[in-house]
Formats: C-alpha cells, structure tokens, sequence
C-alpha cells in the first residue's frame, strides 16, 4: 500500500468546468458537497484505503524561526497566492492508477446548482522512505 495526499487548493489550479467561488453557493449546495465529500470518506473506509480528511480555513500566518531566545516572526493572513490549501485528503491504496481513479472521483464533487465542479487536485505521493545522503 502506498499513501497518497489528495490537495485541494482555494486557487491556482486550472479553473474547473463549474468554477463559482463557495461563498457564491447556497446553502443547499454547500450541504450537498460535503455530504458527497462524506459518503466518499465512508466508503473508502470500508476498503481500508481511507487515512484522514480536513478542510481548512482559508485565513492564517506565516510564521518563521527569528533566532535563539526570540520570539517567532509572523506574517499574515496568507498572501495571494496559488499554494493557499483549501483542505486534503490522504488515502493509502496498492497502485497509482487507483489514487488517480478515486483523484477523478473526488473531482466530481457537487458545486453551484448541484453539477460536478471538475475541480483540479493535486496528487502527491508520500515518500516512501527519506532520501540516503553519500558523502
């Protein structure tokens, strides 16, 4: 088995075929996709392939080392950008073709007027093991 993080961005992808913004959708609709990002968690679980979900707050900080006995720097919210996370999940499947398999399903999550969003994800696989230094 192999652990795969599906990441969904705010923006930066190329735009999906449904591309309304969520603070755009009703609350019928808002309901409708997570209910679809729900029921596709459970079955995964059911396969054993499901790790973890979360979605996350588009607001935040950067926030930096600044040097021994210093309080951290921070910086935020976050700056536009194309890295900004909307939420992830991670699922652990035998092959690759079955992570992209399950990417394409996740993608067809309802958005505005309850029609697939097409959105893109991003696909990364964990490292399996730390990369060996030689000297």
């Amino acid at each position: 088995m192999a652990k795969y993080l599906l990441l969904k961005h705010y923006r930066g992808a190329p735009a999906p075929a449904n591309d309304v913004p969520m603070d755009q959708w009703t609350p019928e609709e808002i309901s409708a996709h997570i209910k679809f990002m729900q029921d596709f968690a459970a079955r995964l679980e059911q396969t054993g392939e499901f790790v973890d979900a979360q979605a996350l707050a588009p607001e935040g900080s950067w926030v930096r080392y600044d040097g021994e006995g210093r309080p951290p720097v921070t910086d935020g919210p976050f700056a536009e950008t194309k890295d900004l996370i909307a939420g992830w999940m991670i699922i652990d499947v035998d092959r690759y073709e079955r992570a992209v398999e399950l990417a394409g399903e996740l993608s067809a999550a309802p958005g505005a007027g309850g029609k697939p969003i097409h959105e893109w994800l991003e696909l990364r696989p964990f490292m399996a093991e730390p990369p060996t230094i030689t000297e």
